[in-house]
């Protein structure tokens, strides 16, 4: 029986020296009939077993995104030690923030019909270091510049140049693209967090743009590494000139793309996963220059007359056929 008990432990997922050490009769990690080879054994077990503690038990840690696969230089414990008594003011601050919102969410007060809540300001430079912005020449393959910064009127403006021009290296064939994107929203201690949008049906911007066409990127990462690069996208409209516009997009408007193809397995956008907010404009068809795009506010309404839930049709059909 006692090896038994030992032999499903060791099936439900228990290290090696787990495995080993429980395989172990009661007399070997016993003091009686115990052999050198076995105190020996015992010995070189012990230490490499996993000891539960206060942070493993789920209290504060997470395990690594990447799971088994990461490459980077795991930091010392003591680095890991100074490091984190530096942040622990700010962190236990946004602990208690987060926990004083939880006590006053009340879906009764918060979700109120008609009314814009503003997920993003651009009303300080704080507001703007919450956005990463990225270009074709951050990778090396392009030439185009790109910046998201105050504007004369004091709002966020996400302005530029894009070309065309590829570098000379025969393996890229096109370039000019800008893109901004929000950082991965995350609760107190590091911890992985998402938007949740659940109670809302509309994404509603207010922005002064040059004329040009921008995608609107709605990141929702799924749990397994192959959904990492799934992305909701959109079309915004601008219009040139010097007046502001306030555009509505349902979110049931929103299509499923990954890596920039769009994907024959269509749905609708899970609203309590979002992770990032972005905004990308290109330069294919020609239209290369500058371009402007001025930020007011990004925000989330429930829009009670608008019962859509997805807009797109998907026909289904047998497994292995793809068009009749």
């Amino acid at each position: 029986m006692f090896r038994l008990r030992h032999r499903w432990l060791a099936v439900l997922g228990r290290s090696g020296a787990e495995r080993q050490y429980h395989g172990l009769t009661p007399m070997c990690r016993g003091a009686a009939g115990v052999t050198n080879r076995d105190r020996l054994l015992v010995r070189q077990l012990e230490p490499n077993l996993v000891r539960p503690t206060v942070l493993a038990s789920g209290l504060f840690w997470e395990r690594h995104r990447k799971g088994g696969y990461q490459t980077e230089q795991r930091a010392s414990t003591k680095d890991l030690i100074v490091n984190g008594l530096k942040e622990l003011r700010t962190e236990f601050a946004l602990f208690q923030q987060e926990w004083k919102e939880k006590l006053e969410s009340d879906p009764l007060v918060v979700f109120r019909p008609g009314e814009i809540d503003v997920v993003f300001g651009f009303e300080s430079q704080p507001d703007l270091d919450r956005w990463v912005v990225t270009t074709d020449r951050d990778h090396g393959e392009g030439y185009s510049q790109a910046a998201l910064e105050r504007s004369p009127a004091g709002f966020g403006l996400f302005h530029g140049t894009l070309e065309s021009r590829v570098p000379k290296d025969g393996r890229i064939k096109r370039a000019g693209y800008a893109n901004i994107k929000s950082l991965r929203v995350r609760k107190s201690f590091k911890r992985d967090a998402f938007y949740d949008w659940s109670q809302y049906n509309t994404l509603v911007l207010k922005v002064r743009g040059d004329g040009r066409s921008y995608l609107i990127n709605l990141t929702a990462e799924g749990y397994y590494d192959i959904l990492w690069n799934d992305i909701y996208h959109y079309v915004l409209y601008t219009r040139g000139g010097p007046h502001w516009q306030v555009a509505k997009i349902p979110f049931s408007k929103f299509f499923l793309a990954s890596k920039g193809r769009v994907q024959d397995q269509q749905g609708p956008v899970p609203l309590n996963r979002i992770t990032n907010v972005g905004f990308s404009v290109g330069s294919r068809g020609g239209h290369e220059g500058s371009f402007r795009l001025e930020f007011d506010f990004i925000g989330v309404e429930f829009d009670p007359s608008h019962q859509e839930e997805f807009a797109y049709e998907m026909y289904r059909q047998p497994k292995y056929i793809v068009a009749t």
